[in-house]
């Protein structure tokens, strides 16, 4: 989880621009930039770089002047991509709390379609290059190995120079119902391999059931070809 940073209070005024808009100082604007790049390289990958572009107040907005301006990141916002960046006075005439609108680029080095893929295609090497993208442009984990991506197939179309994401691929199939499987069950401080009965398919990224030969049910999340995890 992304710690959260605050910024002390800036002493800055508002104004008001020609045409009644509110107009925010340089240096609030600054230290807007300065939370929103700290918490994106919180959760950001190493040798990535980032950007933030600082969007304007809604023009219909007339906010009254104040002595001290608070940038915070709200609650459960997004670090990435779109977001906003919460302003509260605690020191005017009237206290205000609104947000600005951000957007933060993440620029790193990332597994890309090579040229147009249909969906259902089996990726090979050949389909795949590395490039540098803003990797927080859209939703979903990227690659930096293409061999981890060898074999996987596309569950939607990519276009050139498009990243592979994890939604982009299907969900492996590590086993079937019926299968002996190879179980792990940790817990804290220890860890025990046993063998079971898959009970249900072992679909990449779904809980699924194991029945052990003492007839005691778990459950447990698929990890490999016929391996799952069990963690108490």
């Amino acid at each position: 989880m992304l710690r959260r940073t605050a910024f002390l209070s800036c002493l800055l005024l508002t104004g008001l621009g020609a045409r009644g808009q509110t107009v925010l100082d340089p240096a609030l604007l600054e230290r807007v930039r300065m939370l929103a790049e700290t918490a994106a390289r919180a959760a950001a990958p190493p040798n990535t770089r980032v950007a933030v572009e600082i969007g304007a107040l809604d023009a219909r907005l007339r906010l009254a002047p104040c002595q001290q301006i608070q940038p915070y990141l709200p609650p459960g916002m997004a670090v990435w991509g779109k977001s906003r960046i919460g302003l509260r006075c605690t020191d005017g005439m009237a206290r205000w709390n609104v947000t600005l609108p951000v957007r933060v680029a993440v620029f790193g080095r990332a597994v890309v379609a090579s040229g147009p893929l249909p969906a259902g295609v089996n990726l090979s090497q050949e389909q795949l290059a590395v490039a540098d993208i803003d990797i927080a442009a859209e939703p979903g984990a990227v690659f930096t190995d293409p061999a981890l991506l060898i074999g996987r197939t596309l569950a939607r179309p990519l276009g050139a120079a498009e990243a592979v994401r994890a939604p982009a691929l299907k969900s492996r199939q590590w086993f079937a119902a019926g299968e002996t499987v190879q179980v792990r069950v940790a817990g804290e401080g220890f860890a025990v391999a046993s063998e079971a009965q898959a009970l249900s398919a072992g679909i990449e990224g779904q809980e699924v059931r194991v029945r052990f030969e003492s007839g005691r049910v778990a459950s447990g999340r698929p990890v490999g070809e016929r391996r799952v995890d069990v963690l108490l």
